[in-house]
């Protein structure tokens, strides 16, 4: 088996003074997907971002390839991709500048692939409408382009399946397997009943 990307060992969380999770240990390994679940309340959306590395309310350790996160935090963030519950789409833009405004930094790429991108998730022919008179589907969609065009070899998504169609729900599904597929990682939350091949499931329970 290929060498764990993210390990977290006794992970242990609390807000308001309730335990989400204690002594949670997942390895994240190359070729396969990663499935958290568990009630509303119960901290997916919390693990996740502790896992991108955007909460540091936890006690434990999270380890990038083998070494400690902290110092390799640049290396880290270089090869992630998370896109968070919200979609994170700006409503004055239109889906061609908010697409190039999420990777700017980090990629550089032609329009012409940017509008592939967005054609490839059902927005041909909204590339350059202000998001704003856009259904909530259709702004996730904006965000979920950057998944035809990303390299990164480990994926975080929070409920990447929320507000859009049985077609795009089907797309994003293959989508997912070809990405395992092809050796990448995925953690995903979501409400979908997604099964995929090797799939693992990480459990949460009820809040204490």
């Amino acid at each position: 088996m290929s060498e764990p990307l993210l390990q977290a060992v006794d992970l242990s969380c609390e807000r308001d003074d309730r335990v989400l999770f204690r002594d949670l240990s997942v390895s994240i390994v190359p070729g396969t997907l990663t499935r958290v679940e568990g009630p509303n309340g119960s901290g997916k959306t919390t693990l996740l971002r502790i896992l991108a590395g955007l909460h540091d309310g936890y006690t434990g350790r999270i380890l990038w390839r083998g070494q400690p996160r902290g110092g390799m935090r640049d290396q880290f963030l270089r090869n992630l991709l998370y896109i968070g519950h919200r979609p994170g789409v700006k409503p004055l833009l239109t889906p061609l500048e908010n697409l190039r405004a999420l990777l700017a930094g980090r990629h550089r790429h032609p329009d012409g692939v940017l509008r592939q991108a967005l054609d490839g998730c059902g927005l041909a022919g909204f590339h350059d409408v202000p998001s704003q008179h856009l259904s909530a589907g259709q702004q996730r969609r904006v965000a979920l382009a950057r998944l035809l065009i990303s390299d990164e070899p480990l994926w975080i998504l929070d409920e990447a399946f929320t507000a859009i169609d049985f077609q795009g729900v089907d797309s994003l599904e293959r989508l997912l397997g070809q990405r395992v597929a092809s050796g990448g990682a995925v953690v995903v939350t979501t409400h979908h009943p997604l099964a995929l091949a090797g799939m693992q499931r990480v459990e949460l329970g009820q809040p204490s």
